[in-house]
C-alpha cells in the first residue's frame, strides 16, 4: 500500500537572512571605519545603560561607534597579524573581551582620554550588584531623599509587597521599627533594587573605561590599571548592533 503523500509548501522565493545581512553590513561599516579614522581605541562600560552611551556618542559626534558582537568586530579587522587589514590590528581585535565597544576617531590620545573620563552618571543599580552603602528606612512615617519627601499612601501596597513592613495609620505610610533595606557589601535582590529605586538611593555609576588603542601608524597601546605599555611598529557576545 503507498504511502499518504503530505502536502510540501514549496517556496517560491528565498529571503537572506536578516541578521546575517546585519554583520556582513556591521564588517563592512568596521572596514571602511579602518580606513577613514586615525584611530581605534576600544572601550569597556561599567553599569551599561543605552541612554547613556548615546550622550557619550553624541558627546564626541566626529568618531564612530561600534557595541555589537565581538566576533564580527574581530573578524572584520582581522583575528592574525595574516588577515588583519593594518598592521597590528589583531591585537585590537585581541582586546575585544566582554562587555565592550570600538570607537574610531581622529581626536588625538590626550583628547580623547578626556573625553572618556568627563562622562559619568549616577545611576541604580540592578539586581546582582553589590550595595556601596547601608540603607536604613527610620521608623515613623516613610519618607525618602534628603528634602524628606513623603510617599501617596496608594503605594503602600507596593511597598509592603517589596518586604517592607509597613501599614497605614491616619492616611500615612509608616513602620514600628527602623527597615534595613541594605547593607554595605550585600548582593542585592530585584526586590532590594526596587526599594532602592523607590526611595531615589543611586548606587551604580555608569562609566566609560578606555582599554587600548591602536594608530594607523601600527602603534598598539594597551591601557591597565591607568598604566599604558607600548607594542608595535612604533617600538561571549551581545546582538549584532552598530551605533554609527
Amino acid at each position: 500500500m503507498p504511502k499518504a503523500k503530505r502536502v510540501k509548501v514549496v517556496e517560491l522565493t528565498k529571503t537572506k537572512s536578516k541578521r546575517k545581512d546585519g554583520r556582513k553590513q556591521i564588517m563592512s561599516s568596521v572596514t571602511d571605519a579602518v580606513n577613514e579614522y586615525d584611530y581605534v581605541w576600544v572601550f569597556s562600560v561599567d553599569h551599561m545603560r543605552n541612554q547613556y552611551l548615546k550622550k557619550v556618542r553624541k558627546s564626541m559626534d566626529t568618531s564612530r561607534f561600534f557595541f555589537g558582537s565581538n566576533r564580527v568586530m574581530a573578524r572584520a579587522l582581522g583575528n592574525t597579524p595574516e588577515v588583519e587589514l593594518k598592521d597590528n590590528l589583531h591585537k585590537i581585535s585581541e582586546s575585544l573581551v566582554g562587555d565592550v565597544g570600538l570607537v574610531f576617531t581622529n581626536l588625538q590620545v590626550e583628547e580623547a582620554k578626556k573625553a572618556f573620563d568627563s562622562f559619568q552618571e549616577d545611576d541604580y543599580a540592578r539586581a546582582g550588584n553589590i550595595a556601596t552603602y547601608k540603607v536604613v528606612v527610620p521608623a515613623g512615617e516613610v519618607v525618602r531623599g534628603h528634602s524628606k519627601d513623603t510617599f501617596p499612601n496608594n503605594m503602600e501596597p507596593q511597598l509592603r509587597e517589596l518586604g517592607m513592613p509597613t501599614r497605614l495609620k491616619q492616611g500615612k505610610i509608616t513602620l514600628d521599627s527602623d527597615y534595613v533595606i541594605c547593607n554595605e557589601g550585600d548582593k542585592l535582590t530585584p526586590q532590594q533594587t526596587h526599594l532602592l529605586k523607590h526611595f531615589w538611593e543611586k548606587m551604580a555609576i555608569f562609566k566609560v573605561q578606555v582599554v587600548a588603542y591602536w594608530h594607523k601608524s601600527g602603534e598598539f597601546v594597551r591601557l591597565q590599571d591607568n598604566q599604558s605599555s607600548t607594542e608595535g611598529n612604533h617600538s561571549a557576545d551581545s546582538s549584532d548592533e552598530e551605533m554609527v
